[in-house]
């Protein structure tokens, strides 16, 4: 059996895998992430609480303990740590408040460029399949393990020995996160536990249920999580704001933080006005503030004159994408190749053709057009129900 770190959330799914991992008679270290906008009051005695119960922080980074440079939810901090004193197994919490930010930053800077960023990639990629396998190494634990519904195989090729270690999709299609996954680094595979991704959710919750977990009922979080008012163009102004005011104390230097600007037709006709460019994305036809007797999309951001750009559907259709900063998770293709590209986490993979590039780009050509591509997203390429990369839409 062997020792394994535990991403616990506080929510039904990880707190599952924790139950899996121990009924399979492995040594289970739980731990929770500290990140996000400051608590109120009452939730950070809350907090501080579910933090003490086991009398320490996890030694790899401190922080600081006022929680004023952000918090989980800190009723999600004090499920984690019951499930984890239900189930036996320690309990730490992880104040990744300073690395956290990183993910604030790319979040804020990627709507203020017109792109559609995508952190919960960036989550896994730097933090749970990044900092926590730093911290598997100084406790000696040979995996970490999520509750990701997607499930680890080794390759199987008929006639001969198994190959590398590959991701694939879940068993259930309805809760698949495959996607968010395509940027783990390839080295961490071997390494890495998804104990839940052979199921489906209603048998995790009935699991969750016998298993007399108290977050067997629990709501699944829908919304980013250190944006805990839900509202993210808010939070876009209010932290880019701030950014602006810590990077210079220049007296009548330009205001960088107003994106507001003019909603238009393809052929430039004024159609109304917004105040922000991070309130929008590609695809988008709900809150657009404009009337116009038919349903109309966002078909365009532009950064630099703030405008956005609106039309009917089919002026969205787009049968060519190009992704950069590519992530391969078996051997990097060298010839163009046939897929199945998924190009948001909520839609459907479609068949096409990929070429890859230099700099680690690749080109997508779709059978069909596809509708909605939004730059800052990721065009994830599947061959089947196994990922085989993807990278950042340009």
């Amino acid at each position: 059996m062997a020792r394994i770190v535990m991403a616990m959330s506080g929510g039904v799914d990880s707190s599952v895998a924790a139950a899996l991992l121990c009924r399979a008679g492995h040594e289970v270290v739980g731990v929770f992430m500290r990140h996000g906008e400051a608590p109120v009051a009452a939730e950070t005695t809350a907090c501080a609480s579910a933090i003490s119960a086991e009398g320490q922080l996890l030694p790899m980074i401190q922080g600081r303990l006022d929680h004023k440079q952000g918090c989980c939810s800190a009723s999600d901090a004090e499920d984690a740590r019951r499930v984890a004193e239900w189930l036996g197994i320690p309990f730490y919490a992880l104040n990744l408040s300073d690395d956290f930010a990183r993910i604030i930053d790319y979040f804020v800077a990627e709507y203020s460029a017109a792109r559609t960023p995508n952190p919960c990639v960036m989550c896994n990629n730097w933090l749970k399949f990044g900092k926590l396998f730093d911290y598997a190494d100084q406790v000696g634990a040979e995996f970490v393990a999520t509750g990701h519904y997607a499930r680890i195989r080794m390759l199987e090729v008929p006639g001969q020995t198994p190959g590398s270690t590959q991701l694939f999709r879940g068993m259930d299609p309805t809760k698949d996160q495959s996607y968010v996954l395509f940027g783990v680094d390839r080295s961490c595979l071997p390494r890495m536990m998804l104990p839940i991704g052979d199921y489906q959710k209603s048998e995790i919750r009935q699991l969750a249920r016998e298993l007399r977990l108290r977050v067997a009922d629990k709501r699944d979080s829908q919304e980013i999580c250190f944006v805990s008012s839900g509202d993210h163009a808010e939070f876009v102004r209010r932290n880019r704001f701030r950014r602006s005011e810590s990077e210079s104390d220049s007296v009548g230097m330009p205001d960088e933080t107003d994106t507001s600007g003019e909603i238009v037709l393809a052929n430039g006709s004024i159609v109304g006005k917004h105040d922000g460019i991070e309130a929008f994305t590609i695809g988008q036809r709900k809150g657009l503030g404009v009337a116009l007797g038919e349903p109309y999309y966002v078909t365009h951001i532009e950064a630099a004159s703030h405008r956005v750009v609106i039309g009917r559907r089919e002026e969205l259709a787009r049968c060519e994408v190009t992704a950069d900063h590519a992530n391969w998770l078996d051997e990097a293709p060298l010839a163009p190749f046939r897929a199945q590209v998924q190009i948001r986490y909520n839609s459907a993979a479609a068949p096409a053709l990929v070429e890859p590039l230099e700099n680690d780009r690749f080109r997508v050509q779709f059978d069909e057009p596809r509708y909605g591509v939004a730059p800052g997203q990721a065009a994830v390429c599947y061959d089947g129900d196994r990922i085989l990369g993807g990278g950042w839409i340009e």
